[in-house]
């Protein structure tokens, strides 16, 4: 595990938090994670409660995340006989990705949305239920999550180790916990301070489609293995 490639991890995690599909929604989710509602612009909770309950949430989420990168370690272990090709292919679908990020192509199977449970979750009234309630929402990530989440799985799939694929899922999901425990916690009383933000939310994406059609192009073309070999050098050799 290198650096270029814990960098990514965690930048994919941030940018999944400030999609779309995600950030608009943060009001919602501490609502629902709290057993509150929203009045005035705040949520209707003490510190203490948004603080357990979204580190709950981030720890659900999180689990799941892992679990997916040991078995996308787990079956790039598998095809590493054909490391080239599935790098080649895996730099064509990161590509895809990114282009439909951008906004330059639409192809409607990626924004198809999949939920595993359909019906709406009841509010959590414990500190288990958030970490359930982390559950549900990794598990039905909609099509703004699955297009990040594919490629930081492709690029466990790439590890030499099942720890390093875990890592990388693992530094994802702290990329994605940070900004939702710090916005928890400092804008939970002042919810209408982050509509201002809501208007870089499609330029936030259509970065994230060019930074994700670069990663691809390194991938297909091989420029990617070298550049991490090089990282590899300066990052801790338990990593």
């Amino acid at each position: 595990m290198d650096e270029v490639s814990l960098g990514a991890a965690f930048l994919a995690g941030m940018v999944t938090f400030f999609s779309p599909c995600v950030f608009p929604l943060v009001p919602a989710y501490l609502a629902q994670l709290t057993g509150s509602n929203v009045q005035g612009g705040a949520i209707n909770a003490n510190r203490g409660i948004i603080l357990s309950r979204s580190l709950g949430f981030i720890s659900g989420f999180t689990i799941i995340f892992v679990l997916l990168g040991v078995s996308a370690t787990a079956i790039g272990t598998w095809f590493a006989m054909y490391g080239t090709l599935i790098e080649r292919i895996g730099g064509i679908v990161i590509i895809l990705f990114g282009l439909q990020m951008s906004g330059l192509i639409s192809l409607r199977s990626l924004l198809t949305e999949r939920k595993v449970i359909k019906r709406k979750p009841k509010k959590v009234s414990s500190f288990s239920g958030s970490v359930g309630y982390g559950l549900v929402f990794a598990a039905g990530w909609t099509p703004c999550i699955g297009l990040i989440l594919g490629s930081i799985l492709y690029m466990a799939s790439r590890e030499e180790t099942m720890f390093s694929g875990v890592g990388l899922l693992l530094i994802y999901s702290i990329g994605l916990g940070i900004p939702f425990l710090l916005v928890a916690l400092l804008f939970s009383q002042s919810l209408n301070k982050l509509s201002v933000i809501n208007r870089y939310l499609p330029l936030i994406q259509k970065t994230s489609g060019v930074i994700m059609i670069l990663l691809g192009i390194a991938l297909f073309t091989g420029l990617f293995s070298t550049i991490s070999a090089y990282f590899g050098n300066f990052v801790p050799s338990w990593l």
